[in-house]
């Protein structure tokens, strides 16, 4: 008997009918012989719903209080999937994060899990039971508050579970058939991908593709854990991460996996800072201290006249006001001139190990949104991924001319998203 861990997210558990329908997979599965854990998201658009009423209540909400009011999503969803469980003649139990035992630091909104001790659900497990757990959130380790996980909290906890667990796989399950090349709402003939290594996932899921977010993908790395992304609303085979193809999967290994777009960053330019040692250090160590992540980063080179130069750097739009506020509490000591805040931005990044090592593949890249009228503003590079940053108007565009010009483009049926969102 083997253990699996599958994760249902919101679109896949909108509704009662899509509720009943994902548990009879999960009963399939059961009946065919193995082990079931289940982590679920809230249902549908309920967790944007709290946000907004807790945005209508207090402007700032409290971070613990936040997290209390959020966790009540993916609680509804459980409860209600172990309801239908049990309607098809098996037995189920649903456990919060906390009871799970999913342990986190003590940050609240973005916690970051420390330790998973699932005792109950082996208990549960063992008794015969499919056991149905909260995804997104935890307890901290030191206050035993209830916290959340952030942005693709239940799939990151999904795999947490199947790393504690030992199991087999983690299936995602989503409104898509797998992963694409592309966005499938962006890029109608995008292609799905059936095995793709973790390496070229995570510069995928870092670039901003939304299928499975970049924290789950590390974690699922870390600890080997095949993970079968697939929809929850038909029956065919989804897209397997991992570091080797698995079973009797024979994959050519492609030049390009995919182009990515990000359309949630924000660009900041420091304008006129003094270029001496030290200088980058004190802005983003101020950056830090704000407890805010960035993606690129660019320098100019220092007028000679003046000895001053600009560093733009791009970071989450939800993060840019709480950035500029830092930096201009830290003007003086850092000495720069002026702040500059850009909201209407996208990313756009090619992705593939083959990349590396086919020259061309730059050039190719560039000359794709010449030919488009696109104009390039910061460029950042890896050995397997290529990014830029446009305006935001140009990135649907862009990301279809470079998805046709590396020959991505299907020649069969349209991708299809069944719940509307590519989640």
């Amino acid at each position: 008997m083997g253990l699996v861990v599958q994760k249902y997210g919101g679109s896949s558990v909108a509704d009662a009918e899509g509720i009943k329908r994902v548990a009879k997979r999960i009963v399939d599965a059961k009946k065919n012989g193995n082990q079931v854990v289940v982590v679920v998201s809230a249902m549908g658009d309920t967790t944007d719903e709290l946000i907004d009423l807790a945005g209508q209540v207090s402007p700032i909400p409290a971070g613990r209080e936040f997290d209390m009011l959020l966790t009540a999503g993916e609680r509804i969803s459980m409860a209600l999937l172990a309801m239908a469980i049990k309607n098809l003649g098996h037995e189920a139990q649903s456990f919060t994060g906390s009871q799970a035992g999913v342990i986190t630091d003590s940050v609240h909104n973005k916690a970051r899990i420390i330790d998973v001790t699932p005792g109950r659900i082996r208990t549960a497990l063992d008794e015969g039971n499919i056991a149905i757990v909260a995804g997104f959130q935890g307890v901290s380790q030191d206050k035993k508050d209830i916290t959340t996980l952030g942005r693709g909290g239940s799939d990151t906890t999904a795999v947490a579970l199947a790393a504690a667990l030992d199991a087999e796989v983690c299936e995602i399950y989503t409104d898509v058939d797998g992963v694409f090349t592309a966005d499938p709402r962006v890029v109608k003939k995008a292609r799905k991908i059936d095995w793709i290594s973790f390496e070229d996932m995570l510069e995928l899921a870092a670039s901003g593709s939304k299928v499975l977010l970049h924290r789950c993908v590390e974690y699922a790395r870390r600890y080997n854990i095949p993970i079968h992304v697939r929809s929850s609303f038909s029956g065919l085979r989804g897209t397997w991460v991992s570091n080797e193809p698995q079973g009797d999967q024979k994959v050519e290994h492609a030049i390009i996996s995919g182009v990515a777009h990000d359309v949630s960053e924000a660009k900041i330019t420091v304008v006129g800072v003094p270029d001496k040692p030290g200088e980058a250090a004190a802005i983003f160590r101020t950056i830090a201290n704000a407890e805010i992540n960035i993606d690129m980063v660019v320098q100019n080179v220092s007028a000679a006249s003046t000895g001053l130069t600009d560093i733009s750097f791009t970071l989450p739009k939800a993060e840019g006001r709480k950035a500029i506020d830092a930096l201009e509490r830290n003007r003086g000591s850092i000495g720069f001139e002026s702040l500059r805040y850009d909201d209407q931005i996208a990313k756009i990044s090619l992705v593939g190990a083959g990349m590396k090592t086919n020259p061309g593949v730059t050039a190719g890249f560039f000359e794709a949104l010449s030919d488009a009228g696109v104009n390039i503003e910061l460029i950042s590079t890896s050995e397997i991924r290529i990014s830029v940053v446009t305006r935001a108007d140009d990135v649907i565009e862009a990301v279809r001319a470079v998805h046709t010009a590396f020959g991505l483009d299907s020649d069969s049926d349209e991708a299809v998203v069944y719940g509307g969102t590519g989640r």
